[in-house]
């Protein structure tokens, strides 16, 4: 099956003079414009091509490397406006329309959007949505805490930043965890820092070695969890009771939040410790 939106790679069929006719293993074929022809090619060689619909609506396909792909989120920009909708620019020659209905607010000839691109069911074409939390769940979550995410900004709130985390997934870095300027769209990599009850994720783009974090280190975070984010525990503590509470000797636990502090996971007290 040749599938729209995406790199397909095809078998050279026939050359014609539109251009090149290419095919898959089901017997479908497709045609390859005589504008993006290489300059040399045999028939029966592979070709590895990005398959859409052209001005006309016609399957065609293209050597160019569009922006995004299908069931993907990308940032791009508006080159047009109609009475149907925005058009974007995704690097090849038909631009990708956003219709009316799939504007999260109305768009703004040369402005910038994080839209996702998807197929039509009902037209069968191509099309670009920026109501992305449509396409976003956490209800099944197919990451666990401290793992590494690829994260995508999608949106500036009071609390924090707003990411695409893994291309399925809403997550927020909060403000007073943000060290640097971010921008729309930007992409890069993160920690998943915390998973609430509600499948809220809270990530981190601190790279502090979530996952090689030190057994009496994880200890006390998840005691601190346990007992609603705080612990009557501190470095002054009766060793004994240390051992009652996490079952670990008093210089564990000092190096534990020792750790923990530097991590800015949590704060230090007189009176014990708790979570950032």
């Amino acid at each position: 099956m040749i599938h729209l939106g995406q790199h397909n790679t095809l078998e050279i069929l026939r050359e014609t003079p539109p251009g090149l006719f290419l095919g898959d293993e089901e017997g479908n074929e497709i045609l390859l414009p005589n504008k993006y022809v290489p300059e040399t090619f045999e028939i029966g060689d592979k070709i590895t091509v990005f398959a859409y619909l052209d001005s006309h609506e016609r399957p065609v396909t293209t050597t160019l490397k569009p922006y995004t792909k299908v069931n993907e989120f990308a940032l791009l920009r508006v080159t047009a406006l109609s009475d149907y909708g925005a058009f974007l620019d995704w690097g090849l020659e038909k631009d990708l329309f956003v219709p009316f209905k799939e504007q999260a607010r109305e768009m703004q000839e040369g402005k910038w959007y994080v839209v996702y691109c998807y197929l039509d069911e009902e037209t069968n074409r191509l099309v670009a949505s920026s109501k992305t939390n449509k396409f976003l769940s956490n209800e099944e979550l197919t990451i666990e805490r401290f793992d590494e995410v690829d994260l995508m900004v999608s949106r500036f709130t009071e609390l924090g930043v707003e990411m695409i985390v893994n291309q399925q997934h809403k997550g927020l870095v909060y403000n007073d965890e943000i060290f640097r300027e971010l921008k729309l769209g930007e992409k890069l990599k993160g920690v998943v820092k915390k998973i609430r009850e509600d499948n809220k994720i809270d990530l981190s783009l601190q790279q502090i070695g979530f996952k090689n974090i030190e057994p009496s280190a994880q200890i006390v975070l998840d005691a601190l969890q346990q007992n609603g984010g705080t612990l009557p525990l501190h470095d002054k503590s009766n060793p004994e009771e240390i051992k009652k509470r996490l079952n670990m000797s008093k210089k564990s636990f000092k190096k534990a939040i020792g750790s923990l502090y530097k991590q800015q996971q949590i704060t230090i007290k007189p009176d014990g410790i708790e979570l950032k």
